[in-house]
Formats: structure tokens, C-alpha cells, sequence
């Protein structure tokens, strides 16, 4: 069985909704909204599924609560990665030079993230995040458990934003990198945040070394994700990815 999040005027609700139609079919398997039965699969946005796992009772295919807690808060993720971006909280004083990163602390898929020179009066609480701005390639890596597929770079111009409009309507190509130690990065980065499931790990790589961004503990995985396309690349057939994600 295959769960998905009950229908909202949200385009999170819309994306992982599709995913979830998609990997029903791949599967053979039931597609229901709502409640889990035991061993159901689910897939359901980031804020539906934390809600989901801090609550749930009965085993389930998906990312446990402590992991999926840590990722999702990304104030908490940077504190625990060394090297990450400088990363403060809206409402401390920083000294990070302009124009820097500001962002939602916990939100998926570049929503609310931008580049200012000043953080705006309502945004200047411990719900938002500012991080120093770092210039280089976006790489993100797939991991599931200790397993972890190979980097693939997002093909846009150096210091471009990785926007919701970017990762979902205007796809950039995506490169396969045979890079060991960018691939050596992630599985550290996911052991430090605990990742026990499917998960994908952003880095910006600036002359070579990657520098963390964020992980996402609940990311999609159909046939034409990049957690899909960097365990492809890595020699993973997709019936094997199949076989992880409901094992």
C-alpha cells in the first residue's frame, strides 16, 4: 500500500501526490490517502510526513521521526556538519556580507529561499535561517541507509539559485560526477544526521571541495527523481531501488 497526503491548494500536495501515483503503478500496489497500515509505503511532503511519523504506531516504509526531524530543521543540520555555510538565525546579528542567503529554518524545495542585502522586519525570527551565500556548482548526492548513489551536478550558471520554479517547470540538465570524495561527503554527512532511509544530500562545490547545504530526509524517489538518477548512475537497477524502499 502506497500512502499519499490528502488533497490541498498546495503544490508540495500536487508533486508528492503524482510521485505517489506514479510509484503505486510501479508497484502494484494500493494507493490510499490518509491513514497507514502496517507496512505501507509513504510519500507524502515534508511537513505531512514529519506529522506523519511523530504520531504513527504501526511499522511503516519511510524515514524515522529523530532523522527526519534533524534534516528538516536546517539550523539544527548545518550545527552538525562541519564545514557547512556560516548560518545564523534571522533573529541573531551576524556579520555576513550582502547579499546572503535568507530561508524558512524548516521547508523543502527552495520555498522562500532568496538572496537579500537586509533581512525584512517580518522575518527576523527563529523561524528563518540566514547563511553566508557560497558560489560554485549545485551537486546533490542519494543515499538510502549506508548505500550511497554517485554526485550529479545541476547544470546552471555558477551563483544561480536553485529555485522551486528551477527543480520543478525549468529542469536543468543534470551531470554525472565520479567524484569519491563528494560521495564520501554525503555518507558522512548522513551518518552525522542519523539518515535511516532514502535521503539526498546538497552541496555547493567551490574549487573542488563540497560544502554542505541541506539533506533531505524525505525526498522524492520516482523514475525521474535525482535520488532515481544518482543510484542509475551508480550501477542501481530501478527494481533494486524498489526492493530498498520497501524493505
Amino acid at each position: 500500500m502506497v500512502v499519499r497526503e490528502p488533497w490541498r491548494a498546495h503544490p508540495l500536495a500536487w508533486i508528492h501526490r503524482a510521485e505517489a501515483r506514479s510509484i503505486a503503478r510501479e508497484l502494484g500496489a494500493q494507493l490510499v490517502s490518509g491513514k497507514a497500515s502496517p507496512g505501507s509505503l509513504l510519500r507524502l511532503s515534508d511537513p505531512v510526513m514529519l506529522e506523519a511519523v511523530r504520531t504513527l504506531q504501526v511499522p511503516y516504509f519511510g524515514p524515522g521521526s529523530a532523522a527526519l526531524e534533524r534534516c528538516y530543521d536546517k539550523y539544527e543540520a548545518c550545527r552538525r556538519i562541519a564545514g557547512a555555510p556560516r548560518t545564523f538565525l534571522a533573529s541573531e546579528a551576524h556579520s555576513l556580507p550582502a547579499p546572503f542567503v535568507l530561508k524558512p529554518r524548516r521547508g523543502s524545495d527552495s520555498i522562500g529561499v532568496r538572496l537579500v542585502d537586509d533581512v525584512p522586519p517580518g522575518k527576523r525570527d527563529d523561524d528563518h535561517l540566514v547563511q553566508e551565500r557560497i558560489v560554485g556548482d549545485e551537486v546533490t548526492v542519494a543515499l538510502f541507509r549506508e548505500r550511497v548513489g554517485m554526485p550529479l551536478r545541476i547544470l546552471l550558471p555558477p551563483g544561480t539559485p536553485y529555485s522551486f520554479l528551477r527543480k520543478y517547470l525549468w529542469r536543468p540538465a543534470r551531470e554525472v560526477l565520479r567524484d569519491e570524495a563528494i560521495r564520501d561527503a554525503a555518507l558522512a554527512a548522513g551518518r552525522a544526521l542519523g539518515v535511516d532511509w532514502a535521503a539526498r544530500v546538497d552541496f555547493i562545490v567551490r574549487d573542488g571541495r563540497p560544502i554542505f547545504l541541506e539533506c533531505d530526509a524525505a525526498p522524492l524517489v520516482g523514475t525521474d527523481s535525482a535520488f532515481a538518477a544518482s543510484f542509475a548512475a551508480a550501477g542501481v537497477k530501478r527494481a533494486t531501488q524498489l526492493a530498498w524502499l520497501t524493505s
